[in-house]
């Protein structure tokens, strides 16, 4: 997508990274605000003048991409969870051991985060809608080979391939969100992708227990490529590209729409901006591309439906090797490690969960078969669509609160707060569900803790991205790989211990060791809270470092 690759100003260095004005509580701020009940709202990032700017989108077409990004997400994710609850028929068919097989699905999680080091720069390259498409393609192909991998170098290799190639799972997505939403809203829609990729986890099983009864293990993977064949097909007619050049939130100039003083009596200052009806604007008052000699600014022309199904961003200077390697250097940013380790010790949680569910719920007092053992996966289901609510939708008011409280002024940090519940959430849950299957507590008590690990490490996904991106916006797309990098090594790490864990120490000390170790990780978030600022300060000349030498690439978030 055609963008504003240059400007007329500079990077105003003493701004901190990731503190923004957001509220403009006295209306002098010279700005684009929005519209409706949050009229004092500044809009961040600044809007362009251009009708195809993904943040000028109208809310059908912002709806249909982000309709079009969870598909994806749903698909990729459906197929990257589906052998949980068929492991064992995979076992007895194939001749493969159970430790095989765990262990293909730990090299596959390995890959979805190390293969973010190529996507990711390809995406920011070449444009994200072909490495989309080309993700769900190559993911339905794997799906299709899997249930003829008879060997175990058939089956670590399968899942290697998938676990690369749909790599754009993990880290893609949530920069498609901050591409078309701006950020007063951005937590909600974050909510939603945590939701979609951690609800197609607790779906997969539901579905795969009662196909694997019906028709066979086979017809799992099959019927994940069906899925992703439909995926496919959507997305191709109505996945837009959301690449877009823009300039960075710091830059200052004489033109722009950046939050600065104006006076009470400057129109400029009070006007609310409805995206929608500025695009309709344009496409109304600009007829032809070129200059409008009456308002002497440039007009644009929208794209056509044909246009928008083009696999080609517009050309770009050749830098994909310096984007390989860019992501490396977040490992030296406090704020990008935090939100690594928090992003991947709420997710051990889930493995937890995923490692046990079969063991505790399949054996006496409650022997539960399969099938009904992947429906108990509707409480987690729950739990994520409620924890995504919390931390997403909920999370963009307190947010707002906590602004106007700080005299308008949004610190990433102030999202942070909504981990408070998680100091209850997640030692509980976890009290709960261990120590309660060691004394056979009723069934429903096991399924209530299911609820609430859920919530818990959805609630960890959203926040966790949410902090990253709203620290360092401008380089968030290689910031993001990063965090993805920490999450999954630590999952792959863990994978492997915690059934000796659970087994040589018991359900009842396993869980108690587990709660306190939960309570721990999340109480980390106090010491951001506290601190957090001041490392982003201390990350300032860095980080502006980079964001000139991206904009001298010719590359913008």
């Amino acid at each position: 997508m055609q963008g504003a690759s240059s400007y007329g100003g500079h990077l105003d260095t003493s701004i901190v990274p990731g503190t923004v004005h957001l509220v403009d509580l006295e209306g002098t701020l010279h700005a684009k605000h929005a519209s409706g009940g949050v009229a004092d709202v500044v809009l961040v990032p600044a809007p362009s003048d251009h009708p195809d700017d993904p943040l000028n989108w109208s809310p059908r077409r912002k709806l249909l991409s982000t309709v079009s990004q969870s598909m994806y997400t749903l698909m990729v994710g459906l197929a990257s969870a589906a052998i949980y609850s068929v492991l064992e028929p995979i076992s007895m068919d194939t001749g493969l051991s159970l430790s095989d097989l765990n262990a293909g699905t730990g090299y596959m999680f390995l890959a979805f985060g190390w293969g973010c080091l190529f996507w990711q720069p390809v995406a920011l390259q070449y444009g994200k809608r072909p490495v989309y498409l080309f993700s769900m393609l190559a993911t339905l192909g794997i799906m299709v080979w899997v249930p003829h991998a008879r060997t175990n170098g058939q089956w670590i290799g399968s899942k290697l391939l998938q676990g690369f190639f749909g790599a754009p799972i993990e880290s893609l997505c949530e920069i498609s969100v901050t591409d078309i939403y701006f950020t007063h809203e951005r937590g909600s829609y974050m909510g939603l992708y945590a939701f979609m990729l951690a609800g197609s986890n607790f779906l997969a099983p539901i579905f795969a227990g009662f196909i694997n009864q019906g028709q066979g293990w086979e017809w799992v993977m099959y019927w994940c490529a069906i899925w992703l064949a439909i995926g496919f097909v959507f997305c191709f007619f109505f996945m837009e590209e959301t690449n877009y050049d823009r300039k960075p939130i710091e830059a200052i100039d004489s033109t722009s729409a950046s939050p600065r003083p104006a006076s009470p009596s400057d129109p400029a200052a009070t006007d609310n901006f409805d995206p929608e009806k500025a695009t309709e604007k344009a496409r109304l008052d600009t007829p032809a591309p070129g200059i409008d000699s009456e308002s002497c600014r440039v007009s644009y022309k929208t794209k056509t439906f044909i246009q928008k199904l083009s696999l080609r961003d517009k050309p770009r200077p050749f830098h994909l090797g310096r984007l390989m390697l860019r992501p490396l250097i977040f490992f030296s940013f406090p704020v990008v490690v935090y939100a690594g380790f928090s992003y991947g010790s709420n997710l051990v949680w889930f493995n937890v969960l995923n490692g046990t569910t079969s063991l505790i719920l399949g054996s006496p007092p409650y022997n539960f078969a399969s099938s009904i053992v992947g429906v108990s996966y509707f409480s987690p289901l729950l739990g994520t669509a409620a924890g995504s609510f919390w931390s997403g939708w909920c999370g963009d008011r307190i947010t707002l609160w906590l602004a106007r409280r700080n005299g308008g002024i949004r610190e990433p940090e102030h999202r942070l707060w909504m981990f408070s519940l998680s100091l209850i959430i997640v030692p509980g849950s976890l009290l709960l569900w261990g120590v309660g299957a060691a004394h056979h507590v009723h069934w429903f008590g096991l399924i209530v803790a299911m609820f609430f690990i859920a919530w818990g490490n959805s609630m960890g996904v959203q926040l966790s991205v949410s902090y990253c991106i709203d620290s360092y916006k401008d380089l968030s797309g290689e910031a993001m790989v990063t965090v993805i990098l920490i999450r999954n090594t630590m999952s792959f790490a863990v994978n492997y211990g915690i059934t000796p864990w659970v087994t040589n120490m018991g359900y009842q000390n396993a869980f108690i060791v587990a709660a306190f170790v939960g309570l721990a990780q999340v109480c980390t978030f106090l010491a951001v809270v506290k601190w957090g600022k001041s490392w982003r300060v201390a990350s300032k000349a860095r980080y502006y470092r980079y964001v000139k030498e991206s904009e001298n690439l010719g590359f913008g978030h």
